[in-house]
């Protein structure tokens, strides 16, 4: 072979992606085989990364929104140089490979970003450039730019159908985030054929009116057109772009090329024949020649720039040291040393004050008493600021240029909210949050769940967490909630019972690395609980003896935010008859899961079977703690509009209710 050509360089994507499919008998061809050329020119002339150091700080971000041609990225991993042997591509979408169906950032060296969902990684791309935004107005001097990178995302018609497109690509127009530049996959096909008969929308006006810059009518199959649009890209610097570049899915196919056909499903070995003759392929199965290999590696100036790079932040460092300092620590996800320490402090000042308030204002509280310890904490609400109490002396809005911005003001915007909130953890350099009322965390739980399979730091407020939120009635009343996110793998769900526990919480979410936390509060006051020093440390291992009575207790009342002070006062009253009562406050069910089995029966002994769990929830939930000889004081069925106070007796949430429960066990 001569010099490969671009047509050849973007060429080995498309052979790697079809033989990959064909062999795995499962995937999507057709996007690798229609955005293959525009991944090359990307790749090869514009995106600053280096294959040796996946992890470098200043890397640009690439984003396949369109995560279903997940092949498209393999590909341009393994002909790039990162560490994604051949071997591996040959197991896509097996057991244990490094080639997983979708991109999963936990698998594979170079994925920023787990996708498949459509739309979210579109969304998460928004968070990862309002991170770089962000930290470039911290950090940077006129004579260093140290953060200084971009964030690309491909995705396609049906990233663009889903509502949360719409949600991101709005806040990024409304942020200016002129390093975002999004390609669009214009090929008109969607599972079920041509999307003439569901997607018409003029997507170029919409993302103009959302303050975007807009070229359009590219060919994506074209490479002195897409790098004449990306130019065109860089030369502006006050808006996001999106390059709409027209495609044919399943590009070279002679039959499949332009169809539904070639979207979810293999080519088939003779159109595989066909495909390679059309193409002038001429090579086996997985075969790459050394020439491309070439081709595509002599590009990569990785290694180069990012030692440049280093030059540049040792300048900084020597200059700027206590920024320097800063910003390593907080890009190594690294808490300030002395943060646990203070934290505890402020846990103890809070447990000797014994306030009586609602969780929701103790969450307030917690974020004032740490925001000032962590820079990196930036948060935000779905237009409830006022309500979630997610404000702070110091919060400054993210649309400003301010150096210290750290609020964010989402709008009416839950889903893009949470998955914007991953963008801006996974990117690096903040520990985000932000907040609802937990109703509206279904309209969020996809991106919740992204959170939980990607490991991602992020924590989720959710305040008005029951029938206490009273008026607004049962479209606004959680019940299935609490179990509905408990239920997610990897997530973390805290209901703490009173402010102590409420700040505890806020500690452990930020303290833990591994993924999200779930932090739900109350809109109504909740009762301060007496404990000692012992107590208050067992708060985090998220369950723990609260009251206890002489010997062995006769039952186990379990309980978690406002209703563990209904089951204390049922405690009371239960042992003024001379029933050993233990209560037990579990504001963490899935922390307390993860404690010794040691521990666990401890709190929970085996000998005790009669337990009665009481919450404003589902009852089913708590079955796995109660047993067959326990029951449950909960709510399965929907709220009503009444104020809180005659809510929670008609629901049967009255210390009467809960002594004849534990009676009724004989």
């Amino acid at each position: 072979m001569t010099t490969p050509s671009r047509r050849d360089l973007a060429n080995a994507i498309r052979f790697l992606a079809i033989d990959a499919v064909q062999a795995a008998n499962s995937g999507h061809p057709g996007m690798p085989m229609g955005m293959a050329d525009i991944a090359e020119v990307l790749w090869n002339d514009y995106l600053t990364h280096n294959p040796g150091n996946p992890k470098w700080f200043n890397r640009d971000r690439f984003i396949l929104s369109n995560g279903h041609g997940s092949m498209l990225q393999y590909a341009l991993l393994h002909l790039s140089g990162y560490p994604l042997p051949i071997e591996e591509l040959k197991r896509f979408r097996q057991l244990g490979s490094m080639t997983p169906g979708h991109p999963e950032n936990f698998e594979t060296p170079g994925i920023e970003t787990t996708t498949g969902p459509l739309g979210q990684g579109f969304a998460n791309a928004v968070g990862m450039a309002l991170a770089e935004k962000l930290l470039a107005q911290r950090f940077n001097r006129p004579e260093h730019e140290i953060v200084d990178h971009r964030t690309w995302v491909f995705m396609g018609d049906g990233c663009l159908m889903e509502g949360i497109s719409h949600e991101a690509a709005s806040l990024a127009g409304t942020w200016g985030l002129h390093k975002l530049v999004a390609f669009w996959d214009d090929n008109k096909i969607s599972i079920d054929g041509h999307t003439d008969g569901w997607f018409t929308d003029d997507t170029p006006a919409r993302f103009e009116a959302y303050g975007w810059r807009v070229i359009r009518n590219v060919d994506g199959q074209d490479a002195v057109e897409i790098k004449t649009a990306i130019d065109t890209a860089l030369k502006h610097s006050d808006k996001p772009t999106l390059i709409c570049c027209r495609t044919a899915i399943g590009f070279g196919s002679p039959n499949k090329a332009g169809k539904e056909s070639s979207h979810g499903a293999p080519l088939g070995k003779d159109e595989i024949v066909a495909t390679r003759a059309a193409l002038n392929w001429p090579y086996a199965e997985f075969e790459i020649p050394q020439e491309i290999y070439d081709g595509w590696r002599s590009h990569s100036t990785g290694a180069v720039r990012e030692d440049q790079w280093n030059r540049l932040f040792d300048a900084y460092a020597a200059q700027y040291p206590a920024e320097a300092a800063e910003l390593t620590r907080r890009s190594h996800a690294d808490l300030p040393a002395d943060f646990l320490s203070q934290a505890d402090a402020y846990i103890a000042k809070l447990q000797a004050e014994g306030l009586t308030i609602a969780s929701r204002k103790a969450s307030q509280m917690a974020i004032e008493a740490f925001a000032p310890l962590l820079p990196e904490l930036i948060g935000g609400s779905a237009d409830l600021a006022h309500s979630n109490l997610t404000l702070w002396k110091a919060s400054k809005s993210v649309a400003s240029s301010d150096p210290n911005a750290n609020y964010v003001y989402y709008g009416v915007r839950e889903f893009a909210m949470t998955a914007i909130s991953n963008g801006l953890q996974l990117h690096g350099g903040f520990i985000p949050f932000d907040a609802t009322f937990l109703v509206f965390s279904d309209y969020a739980r996809n991106a919740v769940r992204m959170s939980a399979l990607m490991g991602a730091h992020a924590i989720h407020v959710y305040t008005h967490d029951s029938i206490g939120l009273g008026e607004d009635g049962p479209t606004h009343q959680p019940i299935e909630h609490l179990a509905s996110l408990r239920y997610i793998p990897h997530n973390d769900v805290w209901r703490p019972c009173d402010a102590v526990e409420s700040v505890v919480s806020w500690k452990a979410a930020i303290a833990r690395k591994d993924g999200p936390s779930c932090l739900v509060f109350s809109r109504q006051n909740l009762i301060h609980q007496p404990r000692d020093a012992q107590q208050v440390a067992q708060i985090e291992q998220g369950g723990y003896v609260l009251r206890d009575s002489e010997g062995t207790p006769d039952v186990i009342l379990i309980a978690t935010g406002s209703e563990v002070g209904l089951a204390t006062q049922a405690a009371d009253v239960l042992s003024g008859e001379g029933v050993k009562v233990r209560v037990v406050s579990m504001p963490s069910s899935d922390v307390f899961d993860r404690q010794p089995l040691e521990y666990r029966q401890s709190v929970l002994p085996n000998a005790v079977r009669k337990r009665v769990a009481v919450e404003a929830g589902v009852t089913d939930f708590w079955r796995k703690y109660v047993g067959l000889d326990g029951d449950v004081v909960g709510i399965d069925s929907f709220g009503a509009s009444a104020p809180a106070e005659a809510l929670f007796p008609h629901f049967g949430f009255t210390v009467e209710h809960v002594v004849a429960a534990v009676k009724a066990l004989g």
